[in-house]
C-alpha cells in the first residue's frame, strides 16, 4: 500500500490550525476592568420639592357696613391699586345719620356753652355772697355733663362719618383681583360668607415647600444654624407645572421653627420675583434646590457596593483590587456619588461592576483613565 504523503500533511496542517483555533477561543482573557483616577471637582447637586405659591399678600375684602351694592367700580382678574374703590354700597341712609350726628354735635355744643356760661355767671355770685356753694357745685356739675354730652355726640358723629366712608369699598393693597360673587343689587353686610372680592399683592410671590426633619439637621449642620442657611442658601430656581422653568431666580427666606406633629416635615418658604405677573396666587410649581460642593471626591455610583449597610470600593494596588470602605455624601444626582472619606485624589478604583468582584483579582493597566474621561 502507498501511502500519500501530500495529502497527510495537508491534513495534519488543517488539524494545526483547528486546534489553534479552538486554543484561542479557550484562552482566558486576562482580567480587564473600567477602572479611574479619582480626582477633585466642584459639583453641583438639586433636589425637587413640590410647592403651592401664594401672592405675598392675600386679602379678602369684606364690607364694614350692611347695605345693597350700588355700584361696582373694577373687573374681575383686573390690577388693583391701593385705596382704589372697588365697591359701592348704598350710601343714603348712612348720610342720613351722620347729618343726625352733626345736628346732635352741634346742639350738645350749645348745651355745653350754655352749661359754660351759667356754671361762670354763678361763680361770680358766689364771690358776692349772692349764692352758696350748693348752687355753684350745682353749676359744675351741669357744665362736666354737659362737657360729656359733647363727648358722646362726637364720638356719635365719627362713627357716622365712618361708618359712610366704609360705603366706599376700598382696596388695601396693590395686586390682582379675584373673581367677584356679588352682583349690583345685592344685599351685603360684614359677616357674609364669601368676601366680595379678593386681592393678591403678587409683586413677589411664596412658593411653600417641604423638608424632612432629617434633611433640616443637615442642613444646620452643613451651615451653622437656620439664620446661617437662610443667609447663605444659594438661589433656588422655580419649575412650572408645564414643566418649563421660571426665569427668575428665588431665595429661601424662612424656615418654619415647628416639625408637623403628623408628617415629620419642616415647612420652607422661598421668595420669587414676579414681575410680569406670571405667577399666580394658589398655584402650583416645583422648588429646585441647589446643594453646591467645591473640590469633592465624585465616583460612579457602579463603583461601589454595599455590604450590611456599609459602602465599599475597591482601590487598585500593585494591580489588585483592595477592598476599601468609604462614607458617602447623603445626596446625589442618581449617577454619581460624593465621597467624603476613604479615598484620596489620586487613588485608582473600579469604576464598573464592583458589585461583581472580590479582592485580590489582578486588575491590567490599560483599563485605567481619569475621572471625566470616556
Amino acid at each position: 500500500m502507498k501511502i500519500n504523503y501530500s495529502y497527510l500533511s495537508l491534513a495534519f496542517a488543517c488539524l494545526l490550525t483547528v486546534s489553534c483555533s479552538d486554543e484561542k477561543k479557550k484562552a482566558p482573557d486576562a482580567a480587564q476592568y473600567k477602572t479611574m483616577v479619582v480626582s477633585q471637582k466642584d459639583m453641583t447637586l438639586t433636589r425637587q420639592y413640590s410647592a403651592r405659591l401664594t401672592g405675598r399678600q392675600i386679602v379678602e375684602i369684606r364690607p364694614q357696613v350692611s347695605g345693597c351694592i350700588t355700584r361696582i367700580l373694577t373687573a374681575e382678574g383686573q390690577a388693583v391699586r391701593r385705596g382704589q374703590t372697588l365697591f359701592i354700597i348704598d350710601q343714603v341712609p348712612y348720610r342720613a345719620a351722620l347729618e343726625v350726628a352733626v345736628a346732635a354735635r352741634k346742639s350738645a355744643e350749645a348745651r355745653l356753652a350754655t352749661a359754660r356760661m351759667n356754671y361762670e355767671n354763678e361763680s361770680r355770685l358766689q364771690q358776692g355772697n349772692v349764692v352758696g356753694d350748693v348752687s355753684v357745685q350745682s353749676m359744675r356739675n351741669a357744665l362736666l355733663e354737659a362737657e360729656a354730652a359733647l363727648a358722646q355726640a362726637k364720638a356719635q358723629e365719627t362713627n357716622a362719618r365712618n361708618n359712610l366712608s366704609y360705603t366706599e369699598v376700598k382696596s388695601p393693597v396693590n395686586g390682582m383681583a379675584s373673581m367677584i360673587p356679588w352682583h349690583v343689587g345685592s344685599l351685603v353686610s360684614s359677616n357674609i360668607s364669601e368676601p366680595l372680592i379678593t386681592v393678591a399683592d403678587d409683586s413677589e410671590m411664596y412658593a411653600y415647600f417641604s423638608i424632612t426633619e432629617n434633611q433640616t439637621l443637615d442642613l444646620i449642620s452643613q451651615y451653622g444654624s437656620i439664620n446661617d442657611f437662610i443667609a447663605k442658601a444659594p438661589a433656588v430656581s422655580l419649575r412650572l407645572s408645564n414643566g418649563s422653568d421660571y426665569a427668575e431666580p428665588g431665595r429661601i427666606s424662612a424656615v418654619s421653627g415647628v416639625v408637623d406633629g403628623n408628617t415629620g416635615a419642616v415647612t420652607l418658604r422661598a421668595t420669587f420675583p414676579n414681575t410680569n405677573h406670571l405667577l399666580h396666587n394658589g398655584g402650583s410649581a416645583t422648588v429646585v434646590v441647589p446643594t453646591h460642593r467645591p473640590q469633592c471626591i465624585v465616583i460612579p455610583q457602579e463603583a461601589t457596593y454595599e455590604l450590611q449597610n456599609r459602602s465599599f470600593v475597591y482601590r487598585v494596588i500593585d494591580g489588585k483590587t483592595k477592598t476599601t470602605p468609604v462614607k458617602l455624601f447623603s445626596q446625589n444626582n442618581g449617577k454619581e456619588y460624593i465621597v467624603e472619606e476613604g479615598l484620596n485624589a489620586g487613588d485608582t478604583i473600579i469604576a464598573e461592576g464592583a458589585g461583581l468582584l472580590k479582592e485580590g483579582i489582578e486588575v491590567r493597566r490599560e483599563g485605567v483613565r481619569r475621572e471625566g474621561g470616556k
